[in-house]
C-alpha cells in the first residue's frame, strides 16, 4: 500500500438479522452479539481492516450509534461518525461516506456482520481492489462459491468483468450457477474512488444523489435530518450504480466469507470453531443448561433470556418469517 494513497474503512452497520431471531433483537443486532470468541462481528470487522486503512467511519443509525461507539471504544479507533436518522437502503449510505470524504479518497465499504477467514487472501483481494479504485473504477468483491447457496446474490463474471448480477436463486438456479464455474458470491463489499461513485450515482440516480447532498450538507456533527431524510428513495446500491455503471470490475476472492445470516450459517461456523454438538448433530446456542434431545437430529436450540427458539437446521431461512410475524404484533420479542 502506498502511503500517498488515503484508504478508509467504512463500515455499514444497518439491519437488524431478522433471521437471527431471537439472539438479534431490534436493540443488539447481530453484529454487536459477542458469541465469536468473546468478540462481536462488529469488533472483528474492524480490527480485520485496520491495517489496511488510515482512516475509519462507520456509518450508524439512531438505534445503533452507541452499540458501535462501545466497540470503538474498546478497541481505541478514531472514527468518523455518521447517524442516519432513518434507513434508507444501501445507495444513500455509501452517498454519505463518499460526501464525508475526500474526492480522492479511496473508500472501502464493508458490512459489519459478516465472517471472513484466511487472511492472506482477503488483504490480497484488497490490494487489488485498491489499485483498480485508484485506476477510476467501482470494484466489488465476488467470493468464489463452496456449495450452491441459495441465501446470496451471485455475480456472474468474465474476468474481472461483470457480465452480470443475479439475485438470490433457488436449489436448482444454485447448481447450475456452481456447475458454469464463473459465477461469483455476492458479498455486498465495495472499493472505489468517493467522487467516482458520486458522479456514478449523480448519472443514474440524480435523485438519490441531490437528496443525499442536502441531508449531508445539513448534518450535525454527523448527525442526519429526520425530515429531509424521508425524502431519500430507499433504493440498494446494486441497483442504483452496480447493475448500470460501465465502470464496475469485480475482484475474484477466495477468502472464506458468510454473511451469518442464518442459524445454519452460524451453525456451521460455530463447528468450524469447536462448538460442541452431540452425535445427531444437535446443538444449543446462547445457554450453558446441560440439554438432551431425544429422537432429534441437526436440530438448533436457541436460549435467550425471554424468548427461546427450537428450529430443524434446513429451516433457517423461514426463521425472518417468525420475525415478520412478531413484527406485525408489535412484540416487545422483537426489542
Amino acid at each position: 500500500m502506498s502511503s500517498d494513497k488515503s484508504i478508509t474503512h467504512v463500515i455499514l452497520t444497518g439491519g437488524v438479522g431478522s433471521r437471527l431471531w431471537p439472539l438479534s433483537r431490534k436493540s443488539r443486532p447481530k453484529q454487536y452479539l459477542e458469541i465469536f470468541d468473546g468478540k462481536s462481528l462488529f469488533e472483528m470487522t474492524v480490527e480485520r481492516n485496520s491495517h489496511l486503512a488510515n482512516k475509519v467511519m462507520v456509518v450508524g443509525n439512531v438505534d445503533n450509534f452507541q452499540l458501535s461507539g462501545k466497540v470503538m471504544d474498546k478497541t481505541s479507533t478514531s472514527y468518523i461518525n455518521i447517524v442516519e436518522a432513518t434507513p434508507r437502503n444501501t445507495a444513500a449510505a455509501i452517498a454519505f461516506a463518499a460526501f464525508a470524504s475526500e474526492p480522492n479518497d479511496i473508500l472501502i465499504i464493508t458490512p459489519s456482520d459478516h465472517i471472513i477467514d484466511l487472511m492472506e487472501n482477503y488483504n490480497e483481494a484488497i490490494n487489488e481492489a485498491v489499485t483498480k479504485a485508484d485506476e477510476g473504477f467501482i470494484v466489488t468483491f465476488g467470493v468464489i462459491p463452496t456449495k450452491p447457496e441459495t441465501g446470496y446474490g451471485y455475480i456472474e463474471a468474465k474476468g474481472d468483468n461483470v457480465v452480470s448480477f443475479r439475485e438470490k436463486p433457488n436449489e436448482t438456479t444454485a447448481k447450475e450457477f456452481i456447475a458454469k464455474g464463473n459465477f461469483l458470491w455476492n458479498s455486498g463489499m465495495f472499493c472505489f474512488k468517493a467522487s467516482v461513485l458520486l458522479e456514478e450515482l449523480k448519472q443514474f440516480q440524480p435523485d438519490v444523489f441531490k437528496k443525499s447532498k442536502q441531508v449531508w450538507e445539513a448534518s450535525k456533527d454527523g448527525f442526519l435530518d429526520l425530515d429531509l431524510s424521508m425524502e431519500i428513495p430507499s433504493i440498494s446500491i446494486d441497483y442504483a450504480v452496480m447493475e448500470r455503471s460501465k465502470k464496475i470490475k469485480v475482484v475474484p476472492a477466495s477468502f472464506s466469507w458468510s454473511d451469518l445470516g442464518s442459524f445454519e450459517s452460524v451453525y456451521d461456523y460455530l463447528i468450524s470453531k469447536g462448538h460442541p454438538t452431540d452425535a445427531k448433530g444437535n446443538m444449543v446456542i446462547g445457554c450453558d443448561k446441560h440439554t438432551t434431545f431425544l429422537g432429534l437430529e441437526n436440530t438448533i436450540f436457541v436460549y435467550t433470556d425471554t424468548a427461546n427458539l427450537i428450529l430443524q437446521k434446513e429451516s433457517s431461512q423461514d426463521v425472518k418469517d417468525i420475525y415478520t410475524e412478531l413484527e406485525k404484533q408489535n412484540s416487545e420479542l422483537l426489542k
